[in-house]
């Protein structure tokens, strides 16, 4: 082979190279119900920009907050399409197409935000994500979460019987819905974005909420008040979707899942170290705040249990998982 026919066909090599990185590279969309300021969302940017560093610019993600793509039933669909290739969802979206997952949501299945973080981190809890390629077409990568919930209300609540009728904000899933229907208030299921004003005007008496929010976006403002309850933990997971993930290599497999799970571990510490503190922010505020435990809600806490017995094989597993890491 002559000089020139060498260099002809080092260009071609070259040029085909440069094709298949080209081809390779991939533009990810991920999506979240969170505003830009929440956690989550930090975190979500955070894996992006993780990502499109350790592949030198090759994939990128554009994070897409504030259900600027729709709700979470919405994002789970087109991430079952394809048409979205990952999010970050509460469980309890997931708990509607997966029960078992509806299991985290016992009331006082943690005992503090530290507990919460241990629970996610069990072979039971971890196991639970094997079953939503099946179950719900996404691939789960692993758990974060929000808070434990408070209930901030505008009345004076001193016992459980001052719930009842209330209309109390709930997110739409069953067992926050049959948790708040054994209190006998009327749970409301409401987005993020309506909660604010509709505690100012009184389309809604109550809400449950986790300390950040109450704290930042200053729920506590048309409160009387702020019940510290602590009765739910609020898991959050990190997917992608099936179709997206067969498409995928190996290497790519990895990689996401290594840097997203990072991310969803710096959410799972930030709320461990920030719970407490923003609760106490708002008890600075002068508002009035009630401590409560399990006790408050008396014949709720067994009724919930003997209902969600039925809809989750995991139930059991997980409170014993949970006395574990105690």
């Amino acid at each position: 082979m002559n000089v020139r026919n060498i260099f002809t066909a080092a260009a071609v090599l070259a040029t085909c190279a440069l094709g298949a990185g080209v081809a390779q590279a991939k533009e990810f969309r991920l999506g979240l119900i969170t505003p830009p300021s929440h956690i989550w969302s930090q975190n979500a940017v955070e894996f992006g920009d993780a990502l499109s560093a350790a592949t030198d610019g090759a994939h990128t993600v554009t994070v897409f907050p504030a259900r600027q793509l729709g709700n979470e039933a919405q994002m789970l669909q087109q991430l079952q399409t394809g048409a979205l290739d990952m999010a970050f969802l509460t469980v309890a979206e997931v708990s509607n197409r997966a029960p078992d997952f509806g299991a985290f949501y016992a009331p006082y299945l943690a005992s503090d935000v530290g507990h919460a973080a241990r629970i996610l981190d069990t072979d039971v809890a971890r196991g639970m994500l094997d079953q939503l390629p099946a179950k719900a077409g996404v691939v789960g990568i692993g758990f974060g979460m929000a808070g434990l919930r408070q209930i901030v209300a505008r009345g004076d609540v001193t016992t459980a019987e001052d719930l009842q009728g209330l209309k109390l904000r709930i997110t739409p899933f069953d067992p926050i819905l049959d948790f708040y229907n054994a209190v006998g208030a009327a749970p409301t299921p409401m987005p993020l974005p309506a909660v604010y004003d509709a505690l100012a005007n009184g389309q809604v008496d109550a809400i449950d909420m986790d300390a950040e929010l109450i704290w930042k976006l200053k729920y506590y403002e048309h409160a009387d008040t702020i019940l510290q309850s602590n009765h739910m933990m609020f898991p959050m997971v990190g997917l992608v979707s099936a179709r997206v993930w067969q498409d995928l290599s190996e290497d790519e497999r990895a990689t996401i899942t290594e840097l997203m799970r990072k991310e969803l571990q710096d959410c799972i510490d930030t709320y461990v170290a920030k719970d407490v503190e923003w609760l106490e922010q708002v008890r600075g505020t002068g508002e009035t705040m009630i401590e409560v435990g399990p006790e408050f809600f008396g014949d709720a806490m067994t009724e919930w249990e003997a209902t969600w017995s039925e809809k989750s094989t995991q139930l059991g597993a997980l409170r014993e998982a949970a006395e574990a890491v105690k």
